[in-house]
């Protein structure tokens, strides 16, 4: 496995990855415009699939029709602080959802993708450049999410179902081109602004103050003050009543249909 040890390559990925991401301040500065985004809840993805299911996942089966579910979801990964992430998810027995980015993440620490999917977690799709989608001509998107469809496929034996559009900008043609990949959009409801602080009790507090029932939590494993904040959160979430599950687990006994989009 890759490993970053130099002042200026871990400089350089910090830089690259303020350079990718600070300009994903929330949801609502992504998603405004002419175009009303239509979402669906976890909840209405569960009341409408009847009550035959359960969900199952890595860690044993989870009913969010009854417990009080969150999932915990990671951007921009795998990077140099993914594996400590992974052992600090595993000593908790947390699952999480990672939404990898390809270029310099996916190609540089193909191990920690195999760790990921191997320990339980769910792995999804965040681009091979962080391009945004909304701005990309078709066969630019295409691109963008195929290829890390393939990558992933490759070093886990699983196709990726989820993905994640940088900064959460999306349209109709994301959403038909999606559809086309199998592929569903996941948002979140609970943000860090984690890109604009190394400030670990503060990214903390800003997740702990936002978190409710079903609540997609969106953390960026690659920033210096974000892995140290996980242990707290999942404690206090704990503390708290709420159970942690993927992406798939908190929607479950339903599933996310391609082509439509889940916060």
């Amino acid at each position: 496995m890759p490993s970053l040890t130099s002042k200026t390559t871990k400089t350089g990925t910090r830089l690259r990855g303020a350079a990718i991401l600070a300009a994903a301040a929330s949801l609502t500065l992504a998603l405004s415009g002419c175009t009303k985004l239509e979402t669906t809840s976890p909840s209405s993805v569960r009341g409408a699939a009847g009550a035959q299911a359960r969900a199952a996942g890595g860690f044993g089966t989870v009913d969010c029709r009854k417990a009080k579910c969150i999932a915990l979801t990671f951007d921009a990964g795998p990077s140099e602080h993914s594996a400590k992430l992974l052992d600090i998810l595993k000593e908790k027995q947390v699952p999480a959802t990672f939404f990898l980015l390809g270029k310099r993440h996916i190609d540089t620490y193909p191990e920690l993708v195999k760790r990921m999917a191997a320990e339980g977690h769910e792995v999804a799709n965040h681009t091979w450049t962080h391009k945004i989608l909304t701005d990309a001509e078709p066969d630019e998107i295409r691109e963008e999410l195929e290829r890390p469809n393939k990558e992933i496929e490759r070093l886990t034996g699983h196709r990726p179902t989820l993905m994640r559009p940088p900064q959460g900008r999306t349209d109709d043609t994301v959403h038909d081109i999606s559809r086309e990949l199998g592929l569903s959009e996941v948002l979140w409801s609970v943000t860090a602004k984690d890109y604009k602080t190394n400030d670990s009790d503060l990214i903390t507090e800003r997740v702990l103050d936002q978190s409710s029932r079903d609540g997609i939590i969106l953390l960026h494993d690659l920033y210096d003050g974000t892995v140290p904040a996980v242990p707290g959160i999942i404690d206090a979430l704990k503390k708290r009543g709420y159970v942690f599950v993927t992406v798939p687990q908190l929607l479950a006994p339903g599933k996310a249909e391609p082509g439509k989009v889940y916060r």
